[in-house]
């Protein structure tokens, strides 16, 4: 988040946008039309976002939200589960690959929403969508296995690693795109749409992510002539009713 006093910039509000997302504004605006949003600090310097302006004259910053959001990637539905269910598969796969554990949830995370039997478009399988001749190469008979699966990705993500000289984000990239486009773009991340939006969803979800992606989010109702509005701050509200924005 910006610091107290200062202005915001073009990357601060591109940070920011990326935390609250196109959903939770959806709740609070119809489906038709985009949000105009104020920002502003108020004398303590805490941040707040409203749907509209404030009345006394504090200095604002505007900008739009459209309610449209970009797809990476969808899947085939199949049963419901929770990260805690894998969690000893991951710890001690990531540990064996010298991952850090939360790398290797975020991309599950990303990849397939913790689905098992996802299936993408393209035919990727399982947790951490393996292609099939991907899954074949690291001897994954079931990519549908949870424990096949989580292994042939750790080991696919330690190669990719090692490959692209320990740079998170080649590997990353080269895991959505494959090594062979982050090769063709001169070792740097593709200028795919998807590609980059994955990285940088992966990152969020990491402990290296960015400071606006770490950054709690409360929406806050507020009566106004009779209709709610909606507030949004970084600062926990100390009384009434209120929600936290999912991270992106």
């Amino acid at each position: 988040m910006a610091s107290a006093g200062r202005p915001w910039d073009t990357t601060t509000l591109a940070n920011l946008l990326r935390v609250l997302t196109i959903a939770a504004f959806a709740a609070a605006w119809s489906a038709d039309a985009s949000a105009q949003i104020y920002s502003w600090r108020d004398a303590s310097g805490v941040l707040t976002l409203s749907d509209h302006r404030p009345t006394d004259g504090v200095p604002t910053q505007t900008f739009r939200v459209e309610n449209t959001a970009e797809p990476i990637r969808t899947t085939r539905p199949g049963q419901r589960t929770n990260s805690i269910s894998y969690d000893q598969l991951i710890e001690e796969h990531a540990a064996a690959n010298r991952l850090r554990p939360d790398l290797v949830r975020a991309v599950i995370q990303v990849e397939s929403g913790f689905n098992p039997l996802a299936v993408s478009p393209k035919g990727a399988l399982g947790l951490m969508q393996l292609m099939p001749g991907t899954a074949r190469d690291l001897r994954v008979s079931n990519p549908f296995d949870p424990t096949e699966n989580i292994r042939g990705g750790t080991v696919y993500l330690r190669q990719l690693l090692e490959r692209f000289g320990n740079n998170e984000e080649l590997a990353l990239a080269a895991y959505n795109a494959g090594p062979e486009a982050v090769n063709r773009y001169g070792q740097r991340v593709p200028p795919y749409r998807e590609t980059r939006s994955y990285v940088q969803k992966v990152k969020n979800r990491t402990a290296l992510g960015t400071a606006a992606a770490q950054t709690v989010i409360y929406k806050v109702p507020e009566i106004v002539d009779g209709e709610v509005r909606y507030n949004f701050t970084d600062k926990k509200p100390e009384s009434g009713p209120f929600e936290i924005l999912p991270r992106r």
